[in-house]
């Protein structure tokens, strides 16, 4: 009976700690629920992936941000194109209601 009794007491604090932290996490960010967080993660990986398959955007300077499917840019490209390039991959993205374009250009 004691074997049984321990897992099951452990699943429950760990489920009651998660519905405890993890809205806590969301709400901080901006998001009213979880869901949003997650969304707002995948748009941002979504964003980055496309930088990658694209090569004409060097994903490693640029910094991507996603709040609410609000995305942010941030860094430097190598010239005006690259900036132009980042945001129209970054508007594609399925989830992206607005992108503000702050990348610097490096001349």
């Amino acid at each position: 009976m004691m074997s049984i009794a321990r897992p099951l007491l452990i699943a429950s604090f760990s489920a009651l700690t998660a519905l405890t932290v993890l809205p806590g996490c969301a709400v901080s960010r901006g998001q009213s629920t979880v869901g949003e967080y997650i969304d707002d993660a995948a748009i941002t990986a979504a964003v980055k992936a496309r930088f990658v398959e694209a090569k004409t955007v060097d994903a490693a300077a640029v910094k991507v941000e996603t709040l609410n499917g609000e995305v942010m840019l941030s860094g430097f490209a190598k010239n005006s194109t690259e900036k132009t390039d980042a945001e129209r991959l970054a508007r594609e993205v399925k989830g992206v209601k607005l992108v503000r374009n702050e990348l610097t250009v490096r001349y």
